[in-house]
């Protein structure tokens, strides 16, 4: 497969036509007749390595006038084709989409500091269940009627749209994307066709990628000012703070907006919610008709991530009956929420991806309606990431829990102690026990009949990373494993 530069947009004045034979942003994956995109990083600028990708064939350049001007010397050398443009990250993504051409059909993606996976893998839930091939993206990779890792939550355009090429060609037409702020500041998505986008919720989180809360929202609202066309559908929370916010956002676009929420502003409405051990019942109006729906998960949260799903297919033309009688075939999304063990004495243990303040508390508040008991939270918090929401963490889980234990995280390069020590300055009368397998063990001990367990923040994963070693650790499995020794069933 051979493009010229005009046909990918790539079009620069005084630029020469030129033919390539891929894209590449890493040099090292450069071959002949390439395209090397030199994108601006957050420790060093991709113009440094254009040096490399020349060696290697690149015969044209994307980058910014910073990119052209580091690698100077190099570029008079080889006469590389330039394309020099004020946004080189979103021009690569718009040329990825070309480059790659097909995508599913139906394509929706959620923001929100919270909810996107389990919304994400709701809404492609509930499209299989319907009748269509789909798959959801993010987090946990691509998961669903075709599936493939993905290295991060909202991945870089080239491996994006190669993902949704091949979704496409594997017969997929149905994808819901989580969109990451990291992922939306660096138009990873442009080029992405959207027929609808969700927004659940925006708390504190990532600060030390985006430093100010105006910056992060800036980032989550740039998937309704620029990504998603004046022709698609916002589904909005509308109970959220920010919600009226990007429902005038998107108002200024003249983008169709849906609201969901329990305030009578709400197009999708709850109503009621009942909580019983193992799962809830809603009562839902849409639009003047009222719903009733039973869902199979823990949480009351979870009704609100449920329609927003509802919501993101019903924008892109599901017709509500057929919709809302799917919502009970809904199972929880591994590491939210999710009933990892039973000990003999009646007392669950759960696993949830809780990792910033807000989650916590949320977490631990909608665990509480299922149990009869006391709640014991598990909580840690992760190093060389945002330090100033650690003693909030351990704040919102002192509040919350009955009995909260303190341990570790990913400690990444940070020293553990330390983090810990931050953690529990908002919880003096947490139990701090270092080793995390041993917290867990320690946490289920404490189980008396009828309580339940929440362990906190790593969620899905399936490794601890304590300096730059990723160490085998899954909470699900440790939770198991604790429970089969302490009852005695191993």
């Amino acid at each position: 497969m051979a493009k010229t530069l005009s046909e990918l947009g790539l079009t620069a004045k005084g630029a020469r036509e030129a033919t390539i034979s891929g894209l590449a942003v890493d040099s090292r994956e450069v071959r002949a007749d390439m395209l090397f995109a030199a994108l601006p990083g957050v420790n060093v600028h991709g113009g440094e390595f254009i040096q490399y990708a020349l060696r290697m064939g690149a015969t044209a350049i994307l980058t910014d006038r910073e990119g052209a001007r580091i690698a100077a010397v190099e570029i008079a050398e080889h006469d590389p084709v330039m394309v020099i443009v004020e946004d080189p990250r979103q021009a690569l993504a718009y040329a990825a989409a070309l480059w790659f051409g097909r995508q599913p059909d139906a394509m929706v993606a959620v923001t929100g500091t919270n909810g996107k996976t389990s919304v994400a893998n709701f809404t492609r839930q509930i499209w299989q269940l319907m009748g269509h091939r789909a798959i959801n993206l993010g987090t946990t990779g691509v998961e669903g009627d075709w599936e493939t890792s993905s290295p991060n939550t909202t991945p870089e355009p080239i491996t994006l749209h190669k993902m949704l090429y091949d979704g496409s060609v594997n017969g997929v037409t149905h994808a819901a994307m989580e969109a990451s702020s990291h992922g939306l500041e660096q138009r990873r998505m442009d080029g992405v066709r959207l027929l609808a986008a969700g927004f659940t919720n925006f708390t504190q989180d990532h600060l030390d990628y985006h430093e100010t809360f105006e910056a992060y929202f800036a980032a989550k609202a740039g998937l309704f000012t620029r990504v998603l066309s004046e022709d698609g559908v916002a589904v909005v929370n509308i109970d959220d703070s920010k919600g009226m916010e990007i429902e005038t956002l998107c108002a200024e676009r003249g983008i169709d907006v849906m609201r969901v929420g329990r305030s009578d502003a709400a197009d999708l409405r709850i109503l009621g919610q009942r909580f019983d051990a193992t799962g809830q019942d809603l009562r839902i109006d849409f639009v003047g008709n009222i719903y009733q729906v039973r869902l199979e998960l823990i949480g009351g949260f979870q009704a609100e991530n449920v329609m927003v799903a509802a919501g993101l297919v019903m924008a892109c033309g599901g017709d509500p009956e057929e919709v809302f009688s799917c919502l009970p075939e809904l199972t929880g999304v591994r590491g939210r929420m999710q009933r990892a063990a039973m000990r003999k004495n009646g007392a669950a243990v759960f696993v949830d991806y809780a990792h910033t303040p807000d989650a916590v508390a949320t977490a631990i508040k909608a665990l509480r309606p299922h149990v009869m008991g006391r709640v014991v939270a598990v909580i840690g918090a992760g190093g060389d990431r945002d330090t100033t929401k650690r003693p909030l963490m351990g704040q919102a889980a002192a509040e919350a829990a009955d009995v909260v234990f303190v341990t570790d995280d990913n400690p990444r390069s940070e020293d553990p102690a330390d983090i810990r020590a931050a953690v529990l300055q908002g919880a003096p009368d947490a139990i701090e026990v270092a080793d995390r397998s041993e917290a867990i063990l320690r946490a289920v001990d404490a189980l008396q009949p009828g309580d339940a367990l929440l362990l906190c923040g790593k969620g899905h994963e399936t490794g601890q990373i304590v300096g730059d070693v990723v160490y085998p650790f899954d909470d699900v499995e440790q939770a198991s494993i604790s429970v089969a020794a302490l009852d005695g069933t191993l």
